[in-house]
């Protein structure tokens, strides 16, 4: 006999905030099956107790989880099922943000017909400039020109720089012809990193400046859009100009210092001039750069996360380091190749 406490497919729908026809699917697909089914009619009948179960499974299904998933969910422990929906937050915050950036670059380049030709570069070559400058880049939502790449190009080179605040990273290109125009503006670093794959497999690239936005133009005609942002870009000239003189000149090689940060990875370094010599201070040991070094003793120190990209995206073989004192901006750049600059603020000392 049917329990006469039992609720019908209708009523059970209503009260779960359900439709009939999506209780009929998720028995289906075996996430809510009814509590008994009338042997005469097949009707499905529900219990007032499946509706903590029906209610998860509606709220499961507006955050967009898939079926598959939520079959797990339901079998999980508190704590993997509480993993399971900040997994799939994530996955829809990060598939929100890529349709906002689509959209935005969308609307950049709508009724934009007159466009200034600025030069042509190698497609591969500006790839990697920007894989070395988007690293100096941050998300911050107060700040969000931080997140921007300030592009200025002019008859005889064309330089992209980045600042996180304690990091102002510059590389300079030269256009295989002169450029045609003087511009300047500030790119979405986002956009000019979903633009990188792309470069690297175009022999050459045509930028063309509008209004609203960039054009990369690819050999095959093609057009990426990276988006120019409101926001004033940080007065990094005016900083550079007012550093003070250099002190003391390093020169080491960037393999040895990348082996030791790496093999160690500490939180902070020292770097300690003596007697012309420049040394690493690590947690357990000090280690001999073997380069040369000019000025007075000194030691200074530096996050890792701050040190460690500027020497691994610097170009060649060796590295030269300008240093001001303990408490000002550093100065590193490829003693090969002077074209990519990274300033590097220090932090204080770890014994205060």
């Amino acid at each position: 006999m049917t329990d006469p406490e039992l609720m019908s497919i209708g009523v059970f729908a209503k009260l779960a905030g359900l439709t009939a026809s999506a209780l009929r699917f998720y028995d289906d697909a075996g996430l809510l099956p009814p509590e008994q089914v009338d042997p005469i009619t097949g009707y499905r009948l529900y219990s007032e107790s499946q509706l903590a179960r029906a209610s998860q499974l509606r709220q499961l299904r507006d955050i967009g989880m898939p079926l598959p998933t939520i079959g797990k969910f339901f079998s999980a422990g508190t704590h993997e099922a509480a993993q399971l929906i900040d997994d799939q937050v994530a996955k829809v915050a990060a598939e929100a943000a890529g349709i906002q950036r689509a959209a935005a670059t969308l609307k950049a380049s709508l009724g934009e017909a007159d466009r200034l030709n600025i030069c042509t570069l190698s497609g591969p070559v500006l790839a990697a400039a920007i894989d070395q400058i988007v690293a100096t880049t941050i998300h911050n939502p107060d700040i969000p020109v931080l997140n921007g790449v300030r592009l200025e190009a002019n008859p005889d080179a064309i330089s992209l720089t980045a600042t996180d605040r304690y990091r102002l990273a510059t590389r300079t290109l030269v256009p295989s012809q002169p450029s045609a125009a003087s511009w300047a503006g500030t790119l979405a670093g986002d956009d000019l990193q979903t633009a990188a794959s792309r470069l690297r497999r175009t022999p050459i690239v045509t930028l063309e400046a509008s209004a609203r936005s960039l054009g990369l133009r690819m050999a095959d005609t093609t057009v990426m859009h990276c988006r120019l942002l409101a926001e004033v870009f940080p007065d990094y000239k005016l900083l550079v100009s007012s550093l003070p003189p250099v002190s003391h000149r390093v020169t080491v090689d960037k393999q040895n210092v990348l082996k030791a940060l790496e093999q160690q990875a500490p939180e902070r370094i020292g770097l300690r001039i003596a007697a012309g010599r420049p040394i690493l201070l690590l947690p357990d040991c000090a280690v001999e750069l073997g380069g040369t070094a000019s000025g007075p003793d000194l030691t200074l120190w530096f996050e890792l996360t701050t040190l460690y990209p500027a020497v691994s995206h610097a170009l060649g073989k060796h590295l030269m380091l300008d240093l001001r004192g303990a408490d000002q901006p550093a100065t590193i750049r490829s003693a090969d190749d002077g074209d990519f600059t990274t300033l590097v603020m220090p932090c204080l000392n770890p014994a205060y």
